[in-house]
């Protein structure tokens, strides 16, 4: 049967050690993934999927929780032949890693958790990511693009990376990011579990990231009982984008470490 989602499957399938499967945030694609896929298929196989709903993917409107996220991703990596990886998502990427985590802890080597929080949504949160799908259905993306661009990526960040950013979330389906928005607005609390995370841990965040600030990951990082804490200078929500060469050190540290445990 051929997979639901449309994906990026680079490198060598044969390869010793584990692949790595790289999960995007909201509003973007796997092309956020484009500087990571680069650098890590030359000597890994990386398969970066597009999750429901974004991108190349079908979008299914209404609710799209994300225990659906993470079913998607199993049922891909069932279909690609993948059985144990190196999980990396940032931001709701980052907490879809989480219930992947939650779901199937065995395939899992190791964890990278960037630019994430684990918290269930409060309700002031609850209520304003439900107002945000009634707008994006309402309105579309690009206003919604335009005022939080410097929010995703700071203020001094390269026009190019700005541009790509811009791009991947005015081209989002709108059906699509309120899904997820109603479903993240339900998500349940991943903080417990973090502190039953068996496999090493990469928590990375931007310095100047204000969704999801240091504080979040410093408090990820004591919460999870092997983990390595990178703070990348000169980024905000996006250091993967922002500052690909210090984030990419820090990646590949991190799988440096899984592998020789492997």
């Amino acid at each position: 049967m051929a997979p639901f989602l449309s994906y990026e499957d680079k490198g060598d399938t044969g390869a010793s050690v584990p692949p790595l499967v790289l999960i995007h945030g909201h509003p973007f694609d796997r092309t956020m993934w484009d500087p990571q896929i680069a650098a890590f298929s030359p000597t890994r196989r990386v398969v970066a999927p597009d999750l429901r709903g974004y991108g190349a993917s079908p979008v299914v409107p209404g609710v799209t929780p994300l225990a659906t996220f993470a079913e998607d991703i199993a049922a891909l990596l069932d279909a690609l032949g993948v059985d144990r990886f190196v999980l990396a998502g940032l931001s709701m990427g980052g907490q879809i890693a989480m219930e992947c985590y939650r779901q199937f802890p065995e395939r899992v080597r190791g964890l990278v958790l960037a630019d994430t929080f684990p918290a269930a949504e409060t309700p002031a949160g609850r209520k304003s990511r439900n107002d945000m799908a009634d707008r994006l259905l309402r309105e579309g993306m690009r206003g919604y693009a335009d005022e939080v661009l410097f929010d995703m990526v700071a203020p001094y960040a390269d026009a190019d990376v700005a541009a790509h950013v811009r791009r991947m979330m005015t081209g989002a389906p709108p059906e699509g990011a309120a899904a997820a928005l109603r479903g993240r607005a339900e998500r349940p609390d991943y903080r417990e579990l973090l502190t039953r995370v068996t496999v090493p841990a990469l928590v990375v965040v931007g310095a100047d990231d204000t969704y999801t600030p240091v504080a979040d990951a410093e408090a990820m990082h004591a919460a999870l009982p092997d983990s390595t804490l990178r703070v990348i200078d000169s980024a905000a929500h996006l250091p993967n984008l922002e500052r690909p060469a210090e984030f990419d050190g820090a990646l590949a540290e991190f799988l440096s470490r899984v592998d020789a445990s492997a």
